[in-house]
């Protein structure tokens, strides 16, 4: 129990720090969270939902979750709703797809994601929300800078907050400070149901042999993460003053 204790207040502490430094939220918003069905979209919508009941800022939150046909990628539908309902907050399940078999220099993890971000923006105008919140936490962050600096040859990453151009929607990453680790300890407390993950393309992103030259990486120097994340964050503050 004091474990469990300890470990919400981590991640609590590292949440409420996101929202403030990077201003994730603000009175009035209406935001429609991304729920895989994974830990990390998990945790995110429980957070946020019990943020959501304090006073200020007043915001509130529903969830989405979107089913690819042509991708065994899936979680019990009535899992979430049932974790959804729980938190007292709306879930909205879509269906899509996307043809794999069109010729394409895009990899086919790429083409399924933005099939689902499609579905994602669509449905958040739609719901007049005005921010999406996603489960990406600290270690995909670093992870996505690493992979653009050795495959894209620029140092950029996911930014905490970014305001889209071509429609009035923001999107957030209130996990930007938490760790994986703490989220997979979060997830084994609270008993999160595993998704069923049978996606034919996920060998062949070269996000697993980042995650191992990170760990590599932290082993030389345990500071390693902290060291690229303020890199990032001067970043990712450049960015949002470019926006302004």
């Amino acid at each position: 129990m004091k474990v469990e204790k300890e470990l919400e207040q981590t991640l609590t502490r590292r949440f409420q720090k996101a929202l403030v430094n990077y201003g994730l939220i603000d009175d009035g918003d209406k935001i429609l969270v991304g729920l895989s069905g994974g830990k990390d979209s998990l945790c995110l919508l429980e957070l946020l939902a019990k943020r959501s009941r304090i006073q200020r800022p007043s915001f509130t939150v529903e969830a989405v979750h979107v089913r690819m046909e042509n991708i065994a990628y899936a979680t019990d539908t009535s899992y979430l709703e049932t974790f959804c309902s729980d938190l007292d907050v709306p879930l909205h399940v879509v269906t899509t797809r996307f043809d794999d078999t069109i010729p394409t220099k895009k990899p086919k993890c790429f083409l399924c994601s933005w099939h689902r971000r499609k579905e994602i923006f669509n449905l958040a105008q739609s719901l007049h929300c005005n921010k999406i919140a996603l489960g990406h936490h600290n270690d995909d962050i670093i992870h996505t800078a690493l992979m653009n600096l050795t495959f894209q040859g620029h140092f950029s990453t996911m930014p905490a907050k970014l305001q889209m151009r071509k429609m009035p929607l923001t999107i957030i990453r209130p996990l930007c400070l938490i760790h994986e680790k703490d989220i997979i300890r979060w997830a084994e407390i609270r008993n999160y149901q595993k998704q069923i993950k049978l996606c034919p393309y996920e060998t062949v992103s070269h996000r697993a042999d980042i995650r191992q030259l990170f760990d590599t990486i932290e082993s030389i120097n345990p500071e390693a993460r902290y060291s690229i994340w303020n890199a990032l964050d001067s970043e990712m503050k450049l960015i949002e003053q470019s926006i302004e």
